[in-house]
């Protein structure tokens, strides 16, 4: 049988060079107290021996732990999980992390915490202790629990917040939710239609109540009553439940915006209930662009948040302040754009 490569370790390296650990330590970690001719050295033998640097040869070289640790919301990640739905946010968080992180020698590791637990505060204390990440990214609902921020700033850690405006520590980043309400209105405003409804998510994600914001002054801009809303929890059977009680009004809507993917595949799925259209008699907007909104039938016209976009921007801020820059400031907008497909036209009557 082959016998098995051995692993080129920061030992070997120190070796090939003649010098200490420490040296190639902070070389590999790019420290500024390292003369050049050492630097290049060191460079040359981890070129020649093929080395690649682990998170503990990182670590000798000062107080850095080179992960990043991003937060996402337990619950409803397992649920989807197991029911098969996937959740393309964390794939979208995965990709913008992890490229980015990987561009600097960080390591991006998800942490699934239930926001609402009574051992939230115990559960996160025991995770910071375990990995000693240098950052932390929150995503909502995580973003704005004070309970949280608050252990993260009292710890020193510094942090992102994804999907929050709140006042406070940390470096505040968004999608622009309300203005990309406003575009989806505005898109089924241009086509005529006059009655749109909206399906907004809970009230625990600041989101929401922006989202929501932005349809309001869409309608209000162009004279119109905002009075079609429904409020579900993201998830499919909350979204049936509020795209019939909008349908059911005694003047429906010729439109709606659903504020989750999953919201806007039951809102098609009772529109057909009521053997109506789309977009025929009804035309949909999905406030997520997951894969399956493009193999729908009609295509729905969704909102592409750009989350991978969003984590990478979070991940460089949160790099940059272990390196001496701002652990917090003004807020960094990403933000969406509308993807128009067969879902939307002009209303029928």
């Amino acid at each position: 049988m082959a016998r098995r490569r051995q692993r080129v370790t920061i030992k070997h390296v120190a070796a090939d060079a003649g010098v200490s650990l420490q040296t190639v330590s902070r070389v590999i970690n790019k420290e500024p107290n390292v003369r050049a001719e050492m630097a290049e050295r060191v460079q040359a033998s981890i070129d020649r021996l093929g080395y690649v640097p682990s998170i503990a040869a990182q670590r000798m070289g000062g107080s850095r732990s080179y992960l990043i640790v991003a937060l996402n919301d337990r619950q409803r990640t397992i649920e989807d999980w197991r029911n098969r739905q996937g959740t393309d946010w964390v794939d979208q968080m995965l990709l913008g992390g992890m490229l980015t992180c990987a561009e600097h020698g960080y390591r991006m590791i998800v942490e699934l915490v239930d926001t609402h637990s009574d051992h939230i505060e115990r559960e996160l204390s025991a995770a910071l202790a375990a990995l000693q990440p240098d950052g932390v990214i929150l995503t909502p609902p995580h973003s704005h629990n004070p309970l949280i921020t608050g252990l993260l700033a009292e710890q020193h850690i510094c942090f992102a917040r994804v999907g929050s405006l709140v006042e406070g520590a940390g470096f505040r980043l968004t999608m622009d939710d309300q203005h990309a309400a406003v575009l989806a209105t505005e898109h089924l405003l241009e086509l005529g239609h006059r009655r749109v409804g909206f399906i907004a998510g809970p009230s625990d994600y600041e989101l929401s109540g922006w989202r929501t914001e932005g349809w309001r002054s869409a309608m209000a801009a162009n004279g119109l009553a905002a009075e079609l809303l429904a409020v579900g929890d993201f998830g499919y059977d909350s979204g049936r439940a509020a795209a019939e009680r909008l349908l059911a009004s005694a003047d429906p809507p010729t439109a709606i915006i659903a504020s989750s993917e999953q919201m806007a595949i039951a809102t098609l799925d009772a529109i057909r209930a009521r053997g109506l259209e789309v977009p025929g008699d009804v035309s949909l907007v999905s406030f997520d662009d997951t894969p399956i909104m493009r193999f729908t039938h009609p295509p729905l016209t969704a909102v592409v948040q750009p989350i991978a976009e969003v984590t990478a921007r979070a991940v460089e801020l949160l790099i940059a302040a272990q390196g001496g820059g701002e652990r917090e400031g003004a807020p960094v907008v990403v933000p969406a754009r509308l993807t128009v497909r067969e879902s939307t036209a002009a209303p029928r009557r």
